[in-house]
């Protein structure tokens, strides 16, 4: 009776876990989702944590970029006055891959915007991911967080 205690928890929460896996992995695919960034992490300097929502959104026909730019340019921005990875892409690329231990590669290469050149999102199966985004004029900046449903 004592094993069928202990037993009975662990194979709620492996239940649960899985159903948690099914559930972003529905998410990725239906490129219905929201990356919500928790750090910054510059290509020189140290990690900063992020205390203003920041995010990615996926919403099927479009990619709509609200994060920070820590780190160096390389040629003076046309608008000043916008962050440069504040934008609207209607028109990029997405392709989804399997990871061999698990979880998602998910590449995101906007067409209609100046910079950023790609966006490589690594999703683990409980939902954490990390987003690296690769600039023409801009050093590389990585960001961690998770994914969650749009609202």
């Amino acid at each position: 009776m004592m094993i069928a205690m202990v037993a009975l928890p662990a194979a709620l929460q492996a239940q649960e876990e899985k159903d948690k896996q099914e559930v972003i992995k529905s998410l990725i695919e239906s490129k219905q989702y929201v990356f919500k960034a928790q750090t910054a992490l510059p290509s020189r300097g140290r990690t900063r944590p992020l205390n203003t929502e920041f995010d990615l959104r996926v919403s099927g026909d479009s990619l709509i970029s609200y994060l920070p730019y820590f780190g160096r340019a390389y040629s003076a921005p046309i608008n000043p006055s916008q962050g440069p990875l504040n934008f609207t892409s209607t028109d990029f690329d997405y392709k989804v891959s399997d990871r061999k231990k698990g979880g998602w590669d998910i590449d995101i290469r906007p067409k209609d915007v100046q910079d950023p050149r790609q966006m490589s999102l690594r999703v683990f199966d409980n939902g954490s991911a990390s987003l690296t985004v690769t600039s023409n004029n801009r050093q590389p900046i990585s960001f961690n967080g998770f994914i969650t449903e749009k609202r």
